[in-house]
């Protein structure tokens, strides 16, 4: 981030200083299907404000019902989350965190609505601002970096657990910094955690590291599903809702499972289609190259990044592969579209 740019950010990060000192209730809620960095600059933030404002009555929210994913409950104050539907208070001040699009916040979507303020401190392509102030930043690598930088900015103090858990929230959304987005600001900040005492080593412990057998059995399932299309530049596979009920594995263990699917030789595009309750399909998008993935994301109703985003979309796995499949394969030349014969071969093949 060049001096002009950072300077900018900082007068940003005055608006949400002004915001956090008039405020004596702070609701502090990241985006439903919480990740790392969701998780991790949410916790981060809220120990800044008690560090730098103490007195504030800070609560992390969940969004949705689930709880915290069982990868990210070693992060410090990770037990402290209340879930949105059992917040009855009109806060001062909603902070959204990892997110700008209010339709994301799920269940903490009507605590937004009749806060009082609004903020967002964000790394995503923002929708329609709702508001007062805050800092969108497409460029930065997490929202924990922007945290990171708002942390400096405002009590400059930074303890281990701040770290740790912005540390978290870099190293999942750079993958671990193998994305795109793994920039100069990103390992800079890494560095900077690390020193104040966050532990790289634990990060992969937990969140790399720490599989159970089920999930690596599922797993095997999905890799021998896995197929192309487009020339082998895109990669597919998925996970039924029986799938995983014989399993035994909760959602959030199969976040991960996009990265498998995305290390195949050649792909440039990877694409992950889970059945979750309530007749619906969770999809994940990956993008290896410089094709941008979050317009089709937003297309079927969700978000994310160039590189990485996501949707939640209505109907069977093969239903919602035939609508996003070809999506995909525009994303190339028009002789990698799949002729209406591979579209109709498509739709039948993952049984």
């Amino acid at each position: 981030m060049r001096v002009s740019e950072y300077m900018e950010q900082a007068e940003l990060f005055k608006g949400v200083v002004a915001l956090i000192e008039d405020a004596n209730t702070i609701a502090i809620c990241a985006h439903t299907s919480p990740d790392g960095d969701a998780i991790g600059s949410g916790l981060a933030l809220a120990e800044v404000i008690r560090t730098a404002w103490p007195g504030k009555r800070v609560t992390n929210l969940l969004a949705d019902k689930d709880p915290v994913p069982r990868i990210y409950r070693f992060l410090p104050g990770s037990d402290t989350f209340v879930h949105a539907v059992d917040y009855d208070v009109t806060p001062d001040l909603f902070i959204c965190v990892d997110l700008s699009q209010m339709s994301r916040l799920a269940d903490a979507e009507k605590i937004c609505a009749r806060a009082h303020h609004v903020a967002v401190l964000d790394h995503h392509p923002s929708g329609e601002r709702f508001w007062e102030a805050g800092v969108v930043r497409p460029d930065a690598a997490a929202t924990g970096v922007i945290i990171s930088e708002f942390c400096l900015h405002s009590s400059r103090v930074l303890t281990p657990t701040i770290a740790q858990n912005l540390l978290c929230a870099i190293v999942t959304d750079t993958g671990r910094f193998q994305y795109q987005n793994a920039d100069s600001e990103a390992f800079e900040t890494a560095s900077m955690l690390v020193e104040a005492g966050a532990s790289p080593a634990e990060v992969a412990l937990n969140v790399y590291q720490s599989d159970r057998l089920a999930y690596v059995h599922l797993a095997a399932r999905v890799l021998a599903r896995i197929q192309t299309f487009a020339e082998g530049r895109i990669a597919y596979s998925f996970a039924t809702a029986e799938d995983i009920a014989n399993a035994g594995v909760t959602l959030d263990e199969l976040d991960g499972l996009i990265d498998l699917v995305r290390c195949i030789e050649g792909t440039k595009v990877a694409l992950f289609l889970k059945e979750v309750d309530g007749g619906k399909v969770r999809g994940n998008l990956r993008s290896k190259c410089n094709l941008d993935v979050s317009g089709i994301a937003r297309e079927m109703g969700g978000g994310g990044h160039r590189a990485a985003a996501g949707f939640t979309a209505s109907g069977t796995v093969d239903e919602v592969r035939a609508i996003v499949l070809p999506k995909l394969c525009a994303l190339f030349d028009d002789s990698a579209a799949p002729s209406s014969a591979l579209t109709a071969d498509v739709r039948g093949a993952s049984r």
